[in-house]
């Protein structure tokens, strides 16, 4: 089975909006240079400070009516899927309906886990009936659930999501297990430290895992979050990205650095992209590594000197 891919290439960035000001001037660039979407990371307790990204993205909707908003990737088993079908509901409708809810397990920092109090062994499994839970949520109706982690009888939550039946749900993970969650769960997938070698296995893995389910989707999405550093040669550029790299993982990111980041001269970075796109991706989610002062000047570089490479996938 081929899974129904959209036919062009699109364009976000990952940001970090501290304040209104900051906000404003991030949507602002996103607008001006052509990009699709605004996404944002996501923990509790992490190597460097990072803000809630359901606030950030809520401040960002208030100032377009352009932007689709894409969490890449919110950990959801750190948190109740009550209370998150109702800010994602309040987040579409501030969105205009202009909303992708990414998600997914984490894992990386047992700081997450440990200060939420969630076991992370159960990620998984809490993700994958938290999932269920929000589709149930946001029907509007009157729902019941009775679950390994969650129950509840009769409840009826308003306003349901601007989008009918809410936003569209994509999972990350690159585990068989994650890769089975979203053939039989999710709208889409959002990638993160794959090659693109290893991207078009895990979309053979999705198909096949949904073909096997019976499920047959009419749309699905996909998406890959890429570490990218321009400069004027590839050693250069993954010079920074791997110093700032190994800084935000507080671990040596050298060699996945050298593997995962499309870094050097714009042509470097797109034939990059290309592979990507030649594996199924439809979504590009920059994360421009480097000095933050830098990255506004590295994403309008990379407007003006590498989309035009990729014209003819857009």
């Amino acid at each position: 089975m081929d899974l129904p891919l959209d036919t062009g290439l699109t364009f976000g960035f990952q940001a970090r909006m501290p304040t209104p000001d900051v906000a404003r001037e991030v949507v602002t660039l996103a607008e001006k240079f052509g990009f699709a979407s605004l996404s944002v990371g996501d923990h509790l307790a992490y190597a460097v400070p990072i803000l809630d990204p359901l606030m950030q993205l809520a401040c960002a909707a208030g100032l377009t009516r352009k932007l689709t908003m894409m969490p890449a990737v919110y950990l959801l088993p750190l948190r109740h899927p009550g209370p998150v079908a109702k800010q994602v509901a309040t987040l579409d409708h501030m969105c205009g309906g202009r909303l992708i809810f990414g998600v997914g397990v984490g894992g990386e920092f047992a700081s997450d886990f440990d200060v939420a109090g969630v076991p992370i062994k159960q990620r998984g499994a809490r993700l994958s009936e938290s999932i269920e839970v929000l589709r149930k949520l946001w029907t509007g109706e009157k729902v019941s659930h009775q679950g390994r982690f969650f129950a509840f009888t009769d409840i009826q939550m308003l306003p349901k999501p601007v989008q009918p039946g809410g936003p569209p749900i994509w999972c990350g993970g690159r585990s068989d297990a994650a890769l089975r969650r979203i053939a039989q769960l999710a709208d889409g997938w959002i990638s993160y430290v794959v090659t693109a070698d290893m991207y078009r296995a895990g979309m053979e893995k999705i198909a096949t895992f949904a073909a096997e389910a019976g499920r047959r989707p009419t749309r699905f999405g996909t998406a890959h979050l890429l570490f990218a550093r321009l400069g004027p040669t590839r050693e250069a550029a993954l010079a920074v990205a791997t110093e700032h790299l190994s800084i935000r993982y507080a671990m040596d990111f050298s060699k996945p650095a050298a593997r995962y980041c499309a870094a050097g001269r714009p042509a470097d970075v797109a034939e990059s992209i290309r592979a990507f796109h030649a594996a199924g991706v439809r979504t590009i989610v920059l994360d421009m590594i480097g000095p933050l002062e830098e990255r506004a000047a590295q994403l309008q570089q990379f407007a003006e000197e590498v989309m035009p490479l990729l014209a003819g996938l857009r």
